[in-house]
């Protein structure tokens, strides 16, 4: 991973000595690594990483194991099969998503970080879960790849491209609230989506709107909140983005209806392209995901594959989530 600014948190911090950065303070589970290497990959004779030394380690890269997942020389995501993934063709080289020691401070929060120096790549072709207990800095993450935060240092690429307007013509996303306006009927919404977005197939709009006996005649503000959530989730996984951002997208909606939603997200995306996903229903997504990352007070603690969970662990995602984040 390219990082053009030093790491402050590529060495621990003297016992005696004042930490600069109050998440850091004997908390190593969030100790960065050395300039240019993955935070997530532990180092030979490291023992403090992720947890204290003689503490048994539940993380699935640390314990007696050599790393899951080698860096690619590339500087693409560690952890897959590249030449599977397209198909047996040469990796693009440009990351579609690389957070480079990302921070977020905001006003009035003293010295504390909603996001702690954080660095990532993220592949094409993979539906990741972001997942966290409320006040992690998730939804301040996916803010900043959305270019609707600046960050307080590091920067944000997708593609190559610090957020901007050609960044947002390939990102589609959902957020945690609703932004539709109430007066227009569905169908108006389909076709201000189909106006507004090159890439917006109105053709799947219909037919998934359709699936879900939404009528496209209704106005919105005589939908209930699930069902409004429903037509804004049909909006944004109508277009052919190469990143979807979704948050909370089954949070409103009933049992019945997310099977059906959760067949929406996977066979209504590109195989090219990645779909990160911010929820707290883990065990009702976990099936769909190829990788998880955990975030706790800001930081990275975790960043690998599903199956390696299961088959290290011999746990679910949603079991496990539950060890790691245990009051």
């Amino acid at each position: 991973m390219n990082n053009n600014n030093e790491n402050p948190m590529a060495t621990q911090q003297d016992n005696n000595s004042t930490s600069a950065y109050p998440q850091q303070e004997n908390s190593s589970v969030y100790m960065q690594q050395s300039a240019g290497t993955s935070p997530y990959v532990p180092q030979e004779n490291d023992s403090a990483y992720p947890q204290q030394t003689g503490t048994p380690s539940v993380y699935p890269q640390q314990e007696n194991s050599t790393p899951l997942y080698a860096q690619k020389e590339s500087g693409t995501a560690p952890y897959t099969q590249q030449n599977q993934m397209y198909g047996g063709n040469s990796v693009p080289a440009t990351p579609l998503l690389q957070l480079n020691d990302l921070c977020k401070r905001y006003p009035g929060m003293g010295s504390y970080m909603s996001v702690f120096h954080m660095n990532l790549v993220i592949p094409r072709g993979r539906i990741i879960g972001l997942l966290g207990p409320n006040g992690c800095g998730k939804s301040t993450l996916i803010k900043m790849i959305n270019g609707l935060l600046t960050p307080t240092c590091g920067n944000v690429l997708i593609n190559g491209l610090n957020p901007c307007a050609a960044t947002k013509k390939v990102i589609s996303y959902l957020p945690e609230r609703t932004y539709l306006d109430n007066s227009m009927k569905v169908s108006q919404m389909v076709g201000y989506f189909a106006d507004f977005y090159e890439d917006f197939s109105t053709e799947k709009a219909f037919q998934m709107l359709g699936a879900l006996g939404i009528s496209t005649e209704a106005r919105l503000k005589t939908l209930s909140k699930g069902t409004k959530e429903k037509v804004q989730l049909i909006l944004v996984m109508s277009r052919h983005a190469d990143l979807y951002i979704l948050d909370e997208p089954i949070a409103g909606v009933d049992p019945a209806a997310r099977d059906y939603i959760l067949r929406t997200i996977i066979t209504n995306y590109n195989p090219g392209s990645t779909i990160l996903l911010s929820t707290h229903l883990i065990s009702d997504i976990e099936n769909i995901l190829d990788d998880v990352i955990f975030m706790k007070n800001g930081s990275l603690m975790l960043y690998t594959s599903v199956d390696a969970i299961r088959s290290q662990m011999g746990k679910s995602v949603d079991t496990y989530f539950r060890e790691v984040y245990a009051c």
